[in-house]
């Protein structure tokens, strides 16, 4: 049950600390994919076959090409793009160049192929990895929370959580957790947030009042990484 709970991976992002071990899990899954994309298994023809169909992010691509297998990266590219022109002539019902008064014969023509682009817009491999392993992650959260008082104590020692993993969190809870349990969820987690994004504002405040002559020669305290610590918390970037 445990091993099928990832309660493993979850209680090493709380223990990693920083501004929010929810973007710690995601980051990790995310460096996972970037690893497993481009390793050996871009030659397999199920994994060739999901990132031809999907492709990627803008924010993805640029780690995968970040990864210096360049020309791992040019053969799934190369697939994927041979995918697409295929789809389009298909969608497009001509292998020519559809001339330009033609989108404005009708209302609503060549829609499937505007469909087919939205989604491609929208579809991002890795991405899509990282959320399956992920919605896990957060169901392990409250599996842990209800069952493990170890766990309870390092939730309630944790930084804080950024906005988007505070938002999913408390919109989770009610539907894993329940009476006593779920009301010192919601307290604990509204408390950890506010508290900490005050204590990061703060630190930020401080960071602002050092490029202040009047403040030069004091001590930076805790604001000198202030800046990455609040895009953390603003941004889920870390």
């Amino acid at each position: 049950m445990k091993e099928k709970l990832h309660t493993i991976p979850v209680n090493e992002a709380f223990d990693l600390g920083g501004e929010c071990p929810v973007c710690n899990m995601r980051k990790e899954l995310e460096t996972k994919a970037i690893d497993f994309t481009m390793g050996p298994s871009y030659m397999e023809d199920d994994v060739r076959a999901e990132t031809s169909k999907m492709g990627f992010c803008e924010a993805h691509i640029q780690l995968l090409y970040q990864n210096q297998n360049r020309l791992g990266l040019a053969l799934i590219l190369k697939s994927h793009m041979d995918k697409v022109i295929k789809d389009i002539e298909k969608l497009s019902g001509s292998n020519t160049r559809i001339q330009a008064p033609s989108f404005f014969k009708r209302q609503g023509e060549n829609s499937g192929v505007i469909s087919y682009i939205e989604g491609l817009d929208n579809s991002c491999y890795i991405c899509d990895k990282i959320d399956r392993t992920f919605e896990r992650y957060i169901a392990t959260i409250f599996y842990l929370y209800n069952q493990e008082d170890e766990f309870r104590k390092k939730f309630k020692a944790c930084k804080g959580f950024c906005n988007h993993h505070y938002g999913m969190l408390y919109m989770q809870a009610p539907k894993r957790l329940s009476g006593e349990r779920l009301k010192d969820f919601i307290r604990e987690l509204d408390t950890l947030y506010l508290d900490n994004m005050k204590r990061v504002r703060d630190d930020l405040d401080w960071f602002i009042d050092k490029f202040d002559y009047r403040y030069a020669d004091e001590p930076w305290k805790n604001s000198k990484d202030a800046l990455p610590r609040t895009i953390t918390k603003t941004n889920s970037i870390i």
